[in-house]
């Protein structure tokens, strides 16, 4: 009997129901058909190019196919020069960003515009290598600004008195204190604005309002008539482009949390029972501190969002989710598991880049690295519940189908773990099966005398070793 493995993560709130785990495995489904057309590869690793001084990365954006990085106090170009076909990494500092916090950005080909929510705004000139304070007035005429967009020449900030503000044209430090609007259907705050399709949507913490830009010399934009959408945003850093959507965290007037996609006329729900309860489990100072991010690789296209313990990933080529996680060790060498330490993905230099929520490290994400700037990566994947109509039953035989052979020279012989549960929440003890050396394609993984289970089980796969990892399918016989 073949045991769904793809499903990737569903976690109920009753692990009788469902205890699916899907960690550091992302599901892929072939558009073919060949032996098996649903299966689990390992998420990214990840690899230094440089390290800057600070605690971590507070935001991250390309402008004009160069990365730029805000880590700690600073805003860093990441700059990369080609000789002899070798690639060097170096960086520039670029000027001084007040806070701590995570910051909003934008550009428009030649200024890059960086906001502490509440505080100060900074404009970046590329082509004067200026970098300045927005010290205009009028830019806190309307209120204290909170998140940025650029739009048809302009730069587009919320603020926190239910306004939204526009710059001069192309101009992110001359603003005007009479260029605001507000968006008026619903008196909710405005928690976002974003850019979509050419048209400028501001969330708010129940409703979302679509504007466009009727042109003229007066403020720029107009309300689209009877286009207000009962859905808001709980966590502003959430918004983000995936998909040809955008998702974010959010929900209606007294709704839990889920995670929603634009779908042309309103917001279709893609989060399940499993992920709207890791959501409701935050307090809301965590809810509202999600980072979301999204890129594509090899015909996958990943959404994801780093909540405090976890990073949930969404992809929407196969409608499935997944969970990143990253291992750290103490003072004394105990490891821990805390959410994916890659946080504001930037695509520039063929590559996806990457800052990091825990270090000065700027790196970037490679499905052909396994490993996370040299520490190992925890992979696993529960399956769902086994039953038997309620009886009891046992399980002779366990295969796992994987892509044997495929280790590095640097890892000798890979090993596969397995683990089972009565309950979908205490494993026994893991029995390793190997992979085989380098080119041993034809080594199987098979697991014997699984012992009985008066009701259900649950496997658990785990795999760390720093080598290529494809789970391809699992079958079972049963007695």
């Amino acid at each position: 009997m073949e045991i769904p493995i793809a499903d990737g993560f569903y976690r109920s709130s009753s692990l009788p129901i469902s205890s699916q785990q899907c960690v550091n495995f992302y599901p892929q489904v072939t558009a073919t058909e060949n032996f098996q057309r649903q299966s689990l590869f390992g998420t990214p690793g990840l690899t230094q190019i440089v390290a800057v001084t600070g605690s971590h990365c507070r935001g991250g954006l390309e402008m004009s196919d160069i990365p730029y990085f805000v880590f700690g106090t600073s805003l860093y170009r990441l700059n990369s020069t080609l000789v002899d076909s070798v690639e060097t990494f170096t960086t520039t500092n670029l000027g001084t960003i007040s806070g701590t916090g995570n910051v909003s950005m934008a550009q428009n080909g030649t200024e890059l515009m960086v906001l502490v929510p509440g505080g100060n705004g900074y404009i970046y000139n590329d082509s004067t290598s200026a970098f300045s304070q927005i010290t205009d007035s009028d830019f806190t005429a309307n209120g204290n600004p909170q998140h940025v967009r650029f739009i048809d020449g302009y730069f587009v900030c919320s603020t926190d008195s239910k306004k939204f503000i526009v710059s001069n044209l192309n101009q992110g430090l001359v603003w005007d204190a009479l260029d605001f609007g507000s968006a008026e259907a619903d008196p909710d705050n405005i928690v976002a604005p974003h850019v979509h399709n050419g048209r400028l949507y501001l969330l708010g913490s129940e409703t979302t309002q679509a504007f466009q830009n009727i042109g003229g010399t007066s403020f720029p934009f107009q309300a689209i008539p009877a286009f207000v959408l009962p859905k808001g945003c709980y966590a502003p850093f959430s918004v983000v482009e995936g998909g040809d959507t955008f998702m974010f965290v959010g929900g209606g007037e007294r709704e839990a949390p889920g995670v929603w996609a634009f779908a042309g006329q309103g917001f279709q729900k893609i989060s399940t029972e499993g992920i709207d309860f890791l959501l409701g489990e935050l307090n809301t100072t965590d809810l509202e501190n999600i980072v979301g991010f999204s890129y594509s690789e090899r015909g996958a296209s990943f959404v994801g969002f780093n909540l405090v313990e976890t990073t949930i990933v969404y992809d929407t080529s196969t409608g499935r989710w997944h969970e990143r996680k990253s291992r750290i060790y103490d003072s004394y060498g105990y490891p821990a598991e805390v959410a994916w330490r890659a946080s504001h993905v930037v695509r520039a230099y063929q590559r996806t880049l990457v800052g990091d929520r825990l270090s000065g490290k700027i790196g970037y994400a490679d499905l052909d690295v396994y490993d996370e700037y040299g520490e190992e990566i925890l992979r696993y994947v529960v399956t769902q519940p086994l039953e038997n109509e309620t009886n009891g039953f046992s399980i002779s035989r366990i295969e796992a189908t994987t892509e044997s052979g495929a280790a590095s020279i640097n890892e000798v012989e890979p090993q596969i773990r397995l683990s089972l549960s009565r309950n979908g929440e205490v494993f026994g003890a893991e029995r390793s099966r190997s992979m085989g050396k380098v080119g041993e394609r034809n080594k199987r993984q098979i697991w014997w005398k699984n012992g009985h289970f008066p009701r259900r089980a649950s496997l658990k796969f785990s795999f760390s070793d720093k080598a290529k990892i494809a789970l391809v399918k699992v079958d079972a016989d049963f007695a």
